[in-house]
């Protein structure tokens, strides 16, 4: 067996003692300058791959990296106790919303929803950790924007915002409320009965 090379190793002690997950410059922080970010990846990419297969393996969330138990192992570790943390609907919704479209300010949230927020949900998400201030909309009363966080992609498992299931995916699942899909359905029609109606006033 080939003994791994030292930033291999390092980049490796580095990951494991980590609570969170870390960007390629904050690994490079703690194994040395020297080492460039391209060697850390290439370190990193060794790694993957001596891990694939194993109990735990080293994942990508966004820009960060991070060691996660095998998903196929997760009811070896689960636990008897409930998760604490508990959405209200307002609050599940106004996440997917931010997920599917951020950045995006509270007013643009409430348009969507067809509701308004209380201060609250938002607050509830930022607690979390799940999501962030994003910076402010370049128009009349700057609005804050929202986005997710890393923690977000960390809790739901996915490696980029791209990961996110379509709704054909949502739907396939079941997860879709069929008032919901019904309404969506309705929806499409009308705007298409209204197009036809145009055209024949046209002609």
């Amino acid at each position: 067996m080939t003994r791994p090379d030292t930033l291999v190793r390092a980049v490796e002690a580095v990951l494991f003692a980590a609570d969170t997950p870390l960007t390629l410059d904050a690994i490079r922080a703690h194994v040395g300058a020297i080492a460039t970010a391209r060697d850390v990846r290439a370190a990193i990419e060794v790694l993957v791959e001596d891990y694939t297969g194993r109990g735990f393996n080293i994942v990508r969330r966004g820009d960060r990296w991070q060691f996660q138990t095998a998903p196929d192992l997760a009811h070896v570790l689960r636990r008897e106790s409930e998760e604490p943390r508990r959405l209200s609907r307002a609050g599940i919704e106004t996440l997917a919303i931010i997920a599917y479209h951020e950045p995006v300010t509270r007013a643009e949230i409430e348009a969507i929803r067809g509701v308004q927020i209380s201060k609250g949900v938002l607050d509830v998400l930022m607690e979390a950790d799940w999501v962030r201030p994003a910076g402010r909309r370049e128009v009349p009363g700057r609005p804050l924007l929202y986005a997710t966080t890393a923690a977000f992609l960390v809790h739901f498992g996915l490696k980029t915002r791209r990961d996110l299931p379509g709704i054909d995916d949502l739907r396939a699942a079941g997860l879709l409320d069929p008032v919901d899909v019904d309404v969506e359905d309705r929806t499409d029609r009308g705007s298409h009965e209204s197009t036809v109606a145009k055209r024949d006033d046209d002609a």
